[in-house]
């Protein structure tokens, strides 16, 4: 690889760094390690095809096009974490992973067993995700940084969320959710 193209796959990762948190390479590995899936199986599940996949491991893609298979890659986090702390079976996981497969990339916030607590209502997580996701579906981590800064002077508090939600990390978006639900 020469130099041109390091910088290129570089900059790649950290765009999508910004956009999901981490390289998508990384993200995409763990979900393969934690499910028990291989590459061919991941892209089915995501809807993606097995060369699509690989470039966005390997940063020869930064973005995902489709806002359903990012949907779809934060139903499978969030069933890899429900695996690894022992609310789902292995079986369980399968079923829910075909699930996922159909699933046409759905509001959480309007429906969608998967994303809901036990009273029905959408976990505060999934609900940011979903803020996330349609941001950054809209607009890349640093226009949306160039529109807040732009909104600064006359509405801070709404450039605060467009900096939260649309660049900031998922932990600092889930406590100003919190923070703002009163």
């Amino acid at each position: 690889m020469d130099t041109a193209q390091q910088e290129a796959t570089a900059r790649a990762r950290e765009l999508q760094r910004s956009w999901y948190g981490e390289p998508l390479g990384a993200l995409f590995r763990r979900l393969i390690d934690d499910l028990g899936l291989n590459q061919a199986r991941l892209a089915a599940v995501l809807g993606l095809s097995a060369p699509m996949l690989s470039q966005l491991m390997s940063g020869q893609r930064a973005k995902i096009g489709n806002p359903a298979v990012v949907q779809r890659v934060q139903a499978l986090q969030e069933l890899a974490r429900l695996v690894a702390d022992g609310s789902v079976s292995a079986a369980e996981a399968t079923d829910r992973m075909d699930e996922i497969k159909k699933s046409q990339g759905g509001s959480v916030l309007t429906s969608g067993s998967q994303t809901t607590t036990s009273s029905g209502a959408p976990t505060v997580r999934r609900v940011v995700r979903e803020i996330q996701s349609l941001l950054r579906s809209v607009a890349a981590a640093g226009d949306i940084i160039e529109a807040a800064d732009s909104l600064a002077p006359v509405h801070p508090e709404l450039a605060e969320f467009l900096r939260v939600y649309g660049a900031g990390r998922t932990a600092d978006a889930v406590a100003h959710y919190e923070a703002h639900q009163n």
